[in-house]
């Protein structure tokens, strides 16, 4: 199938889905320029786990339930996420991801100060929605949520959906954070997403509007990645990698 790059930035979930099937080939002016396709996950010997971590967890040749996910999360000390059937156990983030983490942080709270919107940062789960199924549970490494109060629970979680998110690439989570999560963001509410990339030192930001992409920018060293959604919300790409 050929499809304009501006239409797959318009429906970039339908297209994913539609990736599952067949190749998609983009194309800029008429002219073939990229190619989006099925890739095979890194998989433990069981398909409902994801490799995060060194350690394995299998689930006999089958995905995971969300009851069997929370059962094997209750008492442990190790931080999971959990996306369309599948667990995934994450790794320990190394010092480029943690140097991000808090450059961007310190900025979004400093940002926030007399606002009604609040910015947290992982770990912090939180449940997302595509239909009323089975919950996706994730911990983004940063989030501004603008509904707190209104949306948590008696045990003081929070229920919403944050109006951005953050998350910073690393070897073991880059293809998850590009297309799973991306897509998920996307589906669920999620106003704006950010991807800020140590490897390349670029952050991407992109816009949710209407069920796709409305807008997006990335932006490269030498620039200052601005927010779509909250006016003055800025951070300089070479003050944000290490």
């Amino acid at each position: 199938m050929y499809v304009s790059s501006t239409e797959i930035q318009n429906n970039f979930g339908k297209y994913l889905a539609l990736a599952a099937k067949e190749e998609i080939i983009v194309t800029r002016n008429g002219t073939p320029v990229a190619k989006l396709s099925a890739v095979a996950e890194e998989r433990w010997d069981a398909p409902g786990t994801v490799r995060e971590s060194a350690e394995p967890y299998r689930f006999e040749g089958r995905k995971a339930s969300y009851e069997e996910f929370l059962a094997l999360t209750r008492d442990s000390e190790d931080r999971y996420e959990y996306i369309d059937g599948e667990i995934y156990l994450l790794a320990s983030p190394r010092t480029a991801h943690q140097y991000a983490l808090m450059n961007l942080g310190a900025r979004f709270f400093n940002w926030s100060q007399g606002k009604p919107c609040v910015p947290l940062a992982a770990p912090y789960d939180i449940r997302l929605f595509r239909s009323k199924d089975e919950p996706n549970v994730v911990q983004p490494d940063l989030m501004i949520i603008c509904d707190l109060e209104e949306h948590l629970s008696e045990d003081d979680y929070y229920t919403g959906v944050p109006a951005l998110i953050v998350e910073i690439l690393s070897e073991s989570t880059k293809r998850k954070d590009l297309v799973k999560k991306l897509d998920l963001y996307l589906s669920c509410g999620v106003q704006e997403y950010w991807i800020a990339n140590p490897f390349s030192r670029e952050i991407a930001v992109y816009r949710f509007e209407d069920g796709g992409i409305g807008r997006t920018v990335t932006y490269k060293q030498g620039e200052t990645a601005s927010s779509f959604l909250f006016e003055g919300l800025t951070a300089p790409v070479d003050e944000v990698f290490r």
